[in-house]
């Protein structure tokens, strides 16, 4: 039997396809892997054979095809509820789905900011006031579901979960741009940059040979 396929793109950029890459990872499933560098002269037309969407990430199983990176997120919650599924618990489960679709709809200032780099870390950067506030609200979540529903492991909820891969490339970031963060959310960063499939992807990004300048922000001067 074929392997799923998630199709992604530039590892050192895209950090909507490491979103289910890192839960599928952490789940144990195993797929086949198709990188699209973004922003070329074909970039589109290939992403588009996949889904008519025109982006990344795209899961193909089968008859199968998901896109967008919640849509596969919840897919594969159903397929491996064991390692990669949401909480258990009722009201943790609203919570995780919640703050889930909060990062996934919001937080326009800091993502346009701290453009996600998987490449190297970034200095001088100053967030605006905007992106400033956007930050606090991160922190407050990771306190808020660490605090309420984080005592049976590192993660967000304990035990890791979907909301823990819609919220790692934020907390990367943090660590990208040397964002100052309270003692709670920097642990749960550091535990994000620990697991051993957020490694592999750093590791695959610092490979890469594509720049794409409109990301590459954060320069010193």
């Amino acid at each position: 039997m074929a392997l799923p396929t998630l199709v992604i793109g530039n590892k050192v950029y895209s950090s909507w396809s490491l979103r289910p890459w890192l839960l599928m990872k952490h789940a144990g499933i195993d797929f086949q892997e198709v990188r699209i560098p973004l922003y070329g002269p074909d970039s589109k037309a290939r992403i588009e054979a996949y889904s008519k969407a025109g982006k990344v990430p795209i899961l193909l199983d089968g008859t199968l095809r998901v896109w967008d990176s919640l849509a596969i997120c919840e897919t594969i919650a159903e397929r491996a509820p064991e390692r990669a599924g949401w909480p258990r618990d009722p009201a943790a489960r609203a919570m995780a789905r919640s703050v889930s679709a909060e990062m996934h709809s919001g937080f326009v200032a800091l993502r346009s900011e701290l453009c996600f780099n998987a490449r190297e870390d970034r200095t001088g950067v100053v967030p605006s006031e905007a992106a400033r506030a956007e930050i606090a609200r991160v922190v407050s979540i990771f306190e808020e579901c660490r605090g309420r529903y984080g005592s049976g492991g590192s993660w967000l909820f304990g035990a890791f979960s979907p909301a823990d891969a819609m919220w790692a490339p934020v907390a990367l970031r943090f660590l990208t741009y040397g964002i100052a963060l309270a003692p709670v959310a920097a642990a749960y960063a550091a535990a994000v940059r620990a697991h051993p499939a957020v490694e592999e992807w750093i590791r695959d990004a610092r490979s890469e040979r594509e720049v794409l300048e409109k990301f590459e922000r954060g320069r010193a001067a």
